[in-house]
């Protein structure tokens, strides 16, 4: 089944639910806003997407230039902050068995539907 990490906030994250919705197939819709990702749903992510840690980061997020930018840390350390501050993860991310992309831009996601 089809899962999508969306943020009903996001334009982005919309939009791409949007193109979910009309393939017409079977989604999960996981709101990891109001649930909080557990660091080894994330590390499962990040596999699929075959990304680095770093590369989920919102790195224009105010808490992240507060408390993370400059500082030297190991991608275990980048995975807990996702996992604490959720505003931090990329989105809408899609997850299609084993493939994953991150809809930037939402017409991405056509691609593993």
């Amino acid at each position: 089944m089809i899962k999508i990490y969306h943020h009903p906030k996001c334009s982005k994250s919309r939009e791409g639910l949007a193109i979910v919705e009309a393939s017409g197939k079977p989604f999960q819709i996981i709101k990891y806003m109001d649930e909080q990702l557990p660091v080894p749903t994330l590390e499962r992510v990040i596999d699929a997407l075959g990304i680095k840690p770093m590369e989920l980061v919102r790195t224009n997020e105010t808490i992240w230039k507060e408390s993370y930018k400059g500082k030297t840390l190991s991608d275990n350390e980048i995975i807990k902050a996702l996992a604490t501050h959720p505003k931090l993860i990329q989105r809408p991310i899609v997850i299609n068995g084993k493939k994953a992309i991150i809809g930037r831009p939402p017409s991405n996601i056509k691609s593993i539907l």
